[in-house]
């Protein structure tokens, strides 16, 4: 199992976690982004640098995930393809992307993208709270958990 992060869009406060995670649980865990990152040097973590362009990073994971990855993404379309491929998706704010809700969050996502379209002003989602980041921690925690258990 290895965490892939759509880190263009990630908050810093999330990749701090899974930077702790990762050399903690010793999870080699990916950082994609269309600009340079930095990571701390530990043979878990590596970054990825794609070029600029529309869907370059999301095309790139969606190329590397594996059945069994988790992948760190807000972009619906890209969990939607991590998990046609067997991967789970996890949204930086906590909620899981899975077979059972992705169809229903992917038509929400293109019906919100159309109204956007017609001039309909929609908003988008608050800054990340501090309940936000402890979802988060604690859904990867759960995640990580149970998978570790199943490749024990």
């Amino acid at each position: 199992m290895h965490i892939l992060v759509d880190a263009d869009a990630c908050p810093n406060v999330i990749k701090e976690i899974l930077i702790r995670a990762a050399m903690r649980l010793k999870i080699s865990t990916l950082f994609v982004a269309n600009k340079t990152l930095s990571v701390p040097s530990s043979p878990y973590l590596e970054t990825m640098r794609v070029g600029q362009g529309f869907d370059v990073v999301d095309d790139t994971i969606a190329a590397r995930v594996q059945p069994g990855d988790l992948v760190i993404t807000a972009d619906i379309p890209l969990a939607a393809k991590v998990i046609e491929k067997g991967g789970t998706g996890l949204n930086p704010r906590g909620g899981l992307y899975t077979p059972e809700n992705i169809s229903a969050k992917l038509t929400m996502r293109n019906m919100m993208d159309e109204l956007r379209s017609t001039g309909v002003m929609t908003g988008g989602p608050g800054p990340l709270s501090l309940a936000d980041r402890n979802a988060f921690a604690n859904q990867l925690d759960r995640f990580l958990t149970t998978a570790l258990r199943e490749t024990d």
